[in-house]
């Protein structure tokens, strides 16, 4: 492991809105904050939104300065990657965002039913080979809806056109899943202004380099 990253590690431990639960510690159920996280942590009633796979995360960040009436949670395995978006939440005295270091697939654990208003997946892994790995799966679909509040909204930002044509087509539509908004081609499309607005660094590269943006906004 490089020195960058154990000094990463090191400085995410001093950070008090970062939660990093063992294992052992879900098992048991022992979860502290499931359940509390508007009562424990953001000491307010505001709306709480998750970034899935949020990386560095940059469009935490970006959503948590634009909307400071809503809580907002970054979700990733890559302590790292995540040390970018903490560093600046600390830095700009942020307290509407939080992170959480830990996998996707264990998200029930960290969230009791009807307690998230809102999902962004943005950019994730397409698992071209993996469909069942998907974030869009119908697999990880059911675990969204064990925490989403009933007319949830939840958003998909991907370059994979074969990601973005799965989820449509092949999990959304055919299973009567309520799709609010969908384009092959964000930038092109007049509308949405407000989707644009925040851009990670991978959304920016692939626009640099001339590569379309999908976006699906849907429901459960």
């Amino acid at each position: 492991m490089s020195k960058n990253k154990l000094e990463r590690f090191a400085e995410n431990d001093t950070f008090s809105n970062l939660f990093q639960p063992q294992y052992r510690e879900l098992l048991q159920e022992n979860f502290a904050m499931k359940g509390c996280w508007r009562e424990a942590f953001f000491h307010n009633n505001n709306p709480i939104v998750l970034e899935l796979g949020c990386g560095k995360g940059e469009y935490t960040i970006g959503l948590g300065k634009k909307y400071p009436q809503k809580n907002f949670i970054g979700l990733d395995i890559k302590g790292a990657r995540m040390w970018r978006g903490l560093k600046t939440a600390n830095e700009d005295k942020m307290t509407n965002i939080a992170f959480l270091r830990s996998r996707i697939q264990l998200i029930d654990y960290f969230f009791a039913p009807n307690e998230v208003d809102e999902i962004w997946i943005t950019f994730p892994d397409p698992q071209l080979k993996k469909p069942n790995k998907r974030l869009t799966s119908p697999r990880f679909l059911a675990l969204y809806d064990k925490i989403l509040k009933p007319n949830a909204i939840i958003h998909l930002k991907t370059d994979s056109y074969e990601l973005y044509d799965y989820t449509l087509n092949e999990v959304l539509l055919p299973m009567s899943k309520r799709v609010i908004f969908n384009t092959d081609n964000l930038y092109a499309d007049q509308t949405n202004i407000e989707v644009k607005e925040i851009k990670t660094f991978y959304e920016s590269m692939y626009l640099a380099a001339g590569k379309p943006i999908t976006y699906i906004k849907f429901g459960l």
